[in-house]
């Protein structure tokens, strides 16, 4: 059996944690296998809320097994609060829940890195969420890395602490801030308590039986497709393969294992912190596609920049994962606009083209706009494709004609029962 693949196409927050959610209890496994608590993937389900940052979105669903896989990086004080919310929630997940011995540990000193790295860059700041993604995964390329397996290991404060030691001589460069570190050292050291109770796995092992036994897997994807370290806008990126290539790294499978590759898409376009943004809208429309749509990180709390959506951007991310179907997303918040734009082409230096240079942020790209008439009535109602408006069909069509992808599914709000199947 395949390995499915969710993926954001966009700059992330597409809304991948609610279809993962809805479309788990189709799968055996959902797995990890990028990224860390930089990640927020939002939950919605009847009256309660969840935001999952390391956990897999699968872990709501009952009888599911969740993988983290090797190419997540873990804060374990991150990732025992998740724990703790679920504990209060009443939902079992000790017996579902595995964590590769492979992936990396996120120590305070990471994070105390990344705060002072950020700070020293004054206004070129990069927009990091001061998680310590980036550090981590410098020591994981640096081969200085500690790993949840080490956990296990008779020497491991002996390894931490020679870490700590390289860590804190890097931090002299920079100028000083403000960072309690012996505060975070405990609270990390009684996370690793708790993490120590999971069930750690050689995961690469764990998800290859699953694809030979003839399970049902689920790859989860986090932060989107334009911020992948190499073909995301560098170097305002992640540090990781965010695209579906990510997958093999990030799990230890084959390509051959990968199937489906489902891509996640807002109507409109959103992105947190700097970096370029071709259809950002510094207009009312920008405004209210922010108040309508509740454009605001489920990380950091930072207020997204909103933009029509940008079809030349969409065809690289499709092209870059082999997407099979899309998956459109917050449908709804385009209920209130007279007409809704789609960037559908780039204008460089008089050039009409689709596809991006290598740079952007350059001056002279300027998005040429068509304009679709929006429909001006709620979507609150709808409980299937066939009673949409009709304006919101053609929008849907075009969208599908311009990507040259299937859209197989359609949200209209952030409830599990708001997701139309448009097959």
């Amino acid at each position: 059996m395949a390995v499915d693949v969710i993926l954001g196409l966009q700059w992330g927050d597409e809304g991948k944690g609610k279809i993962v959610d809805y479309l788990a209890d189709k799968y055996d496994l959902v797995c990890r296998f990028q990224g860390g608590p930089n990640a927020g993937h939002t939950i919605i389900i009847g009256e309660n809320k969840y935001v999952l940052h390391t956990i897999p979105s699968g872990i709501f669903r009952q009888n599911i097994t969740n993988v983290i896989g090797n190419g997540v990086v873990i804060d374990p004080t991150t990732m025992v609060r998740e724990l703790n919310n679920l504990d209060k929630e009443g939902i079992e997940y000790r017996s579902r829940l595995f964590v590769s011995r492979k992936a990396h540990l996120i120590l305070p000193t990471h994070r105390y890195i990344d705060a002072a790295s950020e700070s020293a860059k004054g206004k070129e700041k990069i927009g990091s969420t001061l998680k310590g993604i980036g550090p981590t995964y410098m020591d994981k390329t640096g081969r200085n890395g500690l790993r949840v397996g080490d956990i296990e290991t008779p020497d491991f404060r002996a390894k931490y602490d020679a870490l700590k030691v390289k860590h804190m001589e890097f931090i002299k460069l920079y100028p000083e801030i403000d960072f309690d570190l012996e505060q975070e050292e405990q609270k990390w050291f009684e996370s690793i308590e708790i993490i120590k109770q999971l069930n750690f796995t050689n995961g690469e092992y764990l998800v290859n039986k699953a694809i030979k036994e003839g399970k049902k897997i689920l790859a989860e994807g986090a932060q989107g497709s334009m911020l992948d370290i190499d073909f995301g806008t560098y170097p305002f990126v992640t540090s990781s393969n965010t695209i579906s290539a990510g997958v093999c790294n990030g799990l230890g499978i084959a390509p051959s294992q990968i199937g489906e590759v489902i891509g996640i898409v807002k109507a409109y376009c959103t992105r947190v912190g700097s970096g370029p943004f071709p259809t950002q809208l510094d207009d009312a429309d920008g405004e209210k596609l922010r108040a309508v749509g509740h454009e605001f990180g489920a990380t950091t709390g930072r207020p997204r920049r909103c933009g029509w959506i940008d079809i030349p951007q969409l065809l690289y991310t499709i092209m870059l994962s082999g997407v099979t179907q899309v998956v459109i997303t917050k449908l709804d918040v385009l209920d209130d606009f007279e007409n809704i734009g789609v960037g559908l082409n780039y204008n460089v230096h008089g050039e009409i083209t689709n596809e991006l240079p290598f740079d952007i942020n350059i001056d002279g790209l300027v998005p040429e706009y068509i304009s679709h008439k929006g429909w001006k009535e709620s979507l609150d109602q709808v409980t299937s494709i066939d009673q949409l408006p009709s304006n919101a069909k053609d929008y849907l069509d075009a969208l599908e004609k311009y990507l040259g992808v299937p859209i197989s599914m359609v949200s209209t709000g952030p409830e599990r029962r708001k997701l139309l199947s448009r097959k």
